[in-house]
């Protein structure tokens, strides 16, 4: 039996999103996979500006604990993660060099409103080689946030 494809999930806001849980349905469906979610810390007010490196590990906690079981329904499988840095190709790089991956899926706000595009996220991480999947959330995102528990 062949080894399952590992495949390295990014995503923030849009982590608990139809359109990520879909892309994870449809690659399971595809053959033998394991998923792993990085959710980058995200920066708020005035630490975008004076320390944009120093995230919000809680809330990036809270989408990763909300998301985790939803993409593990999705896959047929459990979903591991974790968070990481706060600048989301850090984050990318971080997990490459701690395992192996044969893919990654980048899920972002959409265009209008996604820092990482702007960023221009998924060029740079195509950079690593591997093939790169862009999911990009539709309106789904409000939701996903109103589902968030206030801490």
């Amino acid at each position: 039996m062949p080894e399952p494809a590992r495949i390295l999930l990014v995503a923030n806001r849009t982590a608990a999103t139809d359109g990520l849980r879909d892309a994870v349905r449809a690659r399971a469906a595809r053959g033998p996979v394991r998923f792993h979610l990085v959710v980058p810390a995200h920066p708020h007010g005035l630490h975008k500006v004076v320390d944009p490196q120093e995230g919000d590990h809680g809330e990036a906690q809270q989408r990763l604990e909300q998301a985790l079981p939803q993409l593990s329904a999705a896959a047929g499988a459990p979903v591991t993660g974790h968070v990481g840095d706060a600048e989301p190709l850090m984050a990318i790089e971080d997990a490459l060099n701690q395992a192996h991956y044969d893919e990654i899926v980048i899920s972002t706000l959409p265009r209008r409103i996604s820092r990482w595009l702007h960023l221009d996220l998924v060029s740079k991480a195509r950079g690593s080689g591997l093939p790169v999947t862009h999911v990009e959330a539709k309106d789904d995102v409000q939701s996903a946030d109103a589902e968030m528990p206030v801490a």
